[in-house]
């Protein structure tokens, strides 16, 4: 192939613009991985006060940054916090670290996630097991995650974390259902287990207008349960989110961060608060994210904001 010099010339000031960038680049990212963002969810029906976070993925080095958001969280005055699960880091995390959420001051209730289960957490193993889940049943009458259990997912470990989580205050829903009263408002909290590491079975909740809860965490693993909202988290919203990559998320090809509504109950992705396939938090137009779920007016519908 012959290439022409002012082609050349043009890759050789693109190469050194991004050398020059990089740094700039790098630390931008760093920084963005160390914020954090809030979004509301205004729903008909919703109690108040209700804050949903997810994949903290916690370890020494976002220790800080993690208590740092739950003080922004207290700052609200939580009537209670949901964690959509993924609360470890690394091959052989430190389980002490998740004596953090005692600093919460509300009510928190969560599931796990893959990490907590060290299932699918590997490139290979993860796509295996998003290629597994289109073979599952998630039919609301014959949902059947089972088949995705396998020789990684780790129980033993998963119920060590249930027990320190339980210890620093966080109620662990594992196919459960919990019954609150906010302000008056009846809620339900439904809590269902881990997808990737085939643990998920949802519980039998009987029909009823009480406001409804699903907490997930890998999205595409939801059923289009009766209940008013599907929170999920997993995705970290795709943590490095180009030009292009987000317009085509917004508008429905991909399912990595936002709103979602493809069934009749809308499912909201969380962005999370950590990361965990990198040792440095790098974000890039995709920054850690508190969603906050508050009551609309009567007739407004839903909101995002």
């Amino acid at each position: 192939m012959n290439v022409r010099l002012p082609d050349l010339k043009a890759r050789y000031f693109v190469v050194i613009g991004l050398v020059i960038c990089s740094p700039m680049l790098f630390t931008y990212m760093a920084w963005e991985g160390q914020s954090s963002s809030t979004t509301t969810l205004a729903l008909e029906g919703a109690p108040e006060g209700v804050i949903f976070i997810a994949d903290p993925h916690l370890k020494e080095s976002n220790l800080d940054h993690v208590r740092e958001m739950i003080q922004e969280i207290n700052a609200m005055h939580p009537s209670v916090v949901l964690i959509g699960g993924d609360f470890v880091y690394g091959e052989e995390p430190d389980l002490s670290l998740q004596q953090v959420w005692w600093e919460v001051d509300a009510p928190v209730y969560a599931v796990l996630g893959n990490h907590d289960y060290k299932s699918g957490v590997s490139t290979v193993s993860g796509l295996q097991k998003v290629l597994a889940v289109s073979e599952t049943d998630r039919t609301v009458e014959g949902y059947d995650m089972s088949m995705l259990r396998d020789e990684t997912t780790d129980t033993e470990f998963a119920d060590a974390l249930e027990a320190e989580l339980e210890r620093a205050g966080v109620h662990v829903l594992r196919n459960e259902v919990v019954e609150l009263s906010i302000d008056g408002t009846p809620v339900r909290i439904v809590g269902v287990d881990d997808g990737w590491a085939g643990m998920a079975d949802p519980p039998a909740v009987p029909e009823s207008d009480v406001f409804t809860i699903y907490l997930i965490h890998e999205p595409e693993c939801r059923a289009d349960w009766d209940a008013d909202l599907i929170l999920a988290g997993h995705t970290h919203g795709g943590q490095v989110m180009i030009p292009g990559v987000k317009e085509l998320n917004d508008a429905g090809y991909f399912e990595f961060s936002g709103l979602v509504q493809k069934g009749e109950t809308p499912l909201y992705i969380s962005r999370g608060i950590g990361t965990s396939n990198l040792h440095t938090d790098l974000r890039l137009n995709d920054p850690p994210e508190i969603v906050v779920i508050a009551p609309s007016p009567e007739g407004a519908g839903m909101n995002v904001g």
